[in-house]
């Protein structure tokens, strides 16, 4: 019976939890930028983003 109110009580404290915000929401439009790709050369979002819009990729290697 203890470890269920543990349960709970650390269950309540992580939903009361404020949210982080980590970007734009689904569907929100976001602002020009333009940013150099792997080769150099500069990109817009306008130049890279096709019907559909595009998905935008960070990664960061480990040799940086």
């Amino acid at each position: 019976m203890r470890a269920l109110i543990t349960s709970l009580a650390f269950a309540a404290g992580l939903l009361a939890q404020p949210q982080v915000r980590t970007g734009p929401a689904v569907g929100a439009v976001i602002p020009k930028f333009s940013a150099q790709d792997q080769n150099g050369r500069t990109q817009t979002l306008a130049a890279i983003a096709g019907p559909k819009g595009a998905l935008l990729v960070f990664y960061r290697s480990a040799d940086w």
